[in-house]
């Protein structure tokens, strides 16, 4: 008797704890409890466009439940920042940001609608981004040289186009003006995609442009690509130049990371930044996607990210300042 129920407890002890573990392995694929959002503070098809869905379609397939992209231009980033930063962070509501928001934002805007250093989880970084430095065919420079000694013999007679007053396309420039003490002029459009359409027309003679955005064009012989904003040439463009063979030291880059609003539990935290990196491990996505893209993957841990930020913020207060750039009109 008493040796059956001695059996009967254990079978009970090891029910109760398999029910115990199957409750906790639910509770963790409950993740997330209602659809996910990627907001992307961008109009739909460009480069942040792209990682976003590239995201939502992976977490789609390993979340049991779907992930939209939801789009939310303007304002440098800001009016996307200040959504995820309102919302719950239980990681349904993620953030594809380019560095502006963190680095550049807080030296152009006097006040934002946001706290770059507070209101933001680190989940993990993404990719960076190289620069092509593309002309209208038309502009006889055909090196960085070339345009740089066009630049100084005839000082605010050349002009560009960014996609925004302290975008990346235009710190870029403000940067190159900078270290090779040139004087340029900008034409903010926005976004780059119209300021892309107006070097291709000759409305504008150059500007930078992701690599990606660059290369088809460049293909078609609508654009020159005098250079590349990379340390060093890419291994899939080896014929073309880097701007530091001119300009020593010279980067025009931008980088993109997945951050959610703050609060987020670290173990949330750790399994999101854990899939990130799967999907950035498979080859078939390397291939199909980075490669594409001209993507140069960072997809590491959180305090990682975390650091990057707090780097590069410095970099572009310097530039901001030096160049006097303000967003505010």
């Amino acid at each position: 008797m008493k040796k059956s129920l001695v059996v009967c407890l254990g079978l009970a002890a090891v029910g109760l704890g398999s029910v115990l573990a199957v409750g906790a392995v639910a509770a963790q694929e409950k993740f997330p409890s209602k659809p996910g959002t990627i907001v992307v503070p961008a109009s739909a098809g460009g480069v942040t466009d792209t990682l976003g869905r590239a995201l939502a379609d992976h977490f789609s397939r390993v979340f049991d439940n779907q992930f939209i992209v939801e789009n939310r231009a303007g304002a440098n980033n800001q009016i996307a920042a200040e959504h995820v930063a309102k919302s719950e962070p239980d990681g349904t509501v993620l953030f594809v940001s380019p560095e502006g928001t963190f680095t550049s934002n807080p030296a152009l805007y006097p006040k934002l609608n946001y706290d770059p250093e507070t209101d933001f989880t680190p989940i993990v970084g993404l990719v960076i981004i190289n620069h092509a430095l593309v002309t209208n065919p038309s502009l006889k420079a055909k090196s960085v040289k070339d345009l740089l000694e066009t630049a100084k013999s005839k000082p605010g007679s050349l002009n560009y186009g960014t996609f925004g007053v302290g975008s990346s396309g235009h710190l870029n420039m403000e940067m190159l003006q900078s270290m090779a003490k040139v004087k340029l002029q900008p034409v903010h459009y926005k976004g780059a995609t119209p300021a892309l359409t107006d070097v291709v027309a000759g409305h504008i003679q150059m500007m930078f442009i992701s690599v990606g955005s660059a290369v088809p064009q460049w293909k078609g012989g609508k654009v020159n690509i005098l250079a590349i904003g990379a340390g060093e040439r890419l291994k899939a463009l080896p014929d073309v130049a880097t701007v530091s063979e001119s300009v020593p030291g010279y980067k025009a880059q931008s980088w993109f990371g997945l951050f959610g609003p703050a609060g987020m539990k670290p173990e949330l935290v750790k399994r999101i930044n854990a899939e990130v990196r799967s999907l950035f491990d498979k080859p078939e996505f390397q291939q199909k996607f980075l490669a594409r893209y001209y993507f140069e993957p960072i997809a590491g841990t959180p305090e990682q990210l975390a650091d990057f930020v707090k780097s590069e913020a410095p970099r572009w207060r310097k530039v901001i300042q030096e160049a006097g750039v303000s967003a505010v009109k």
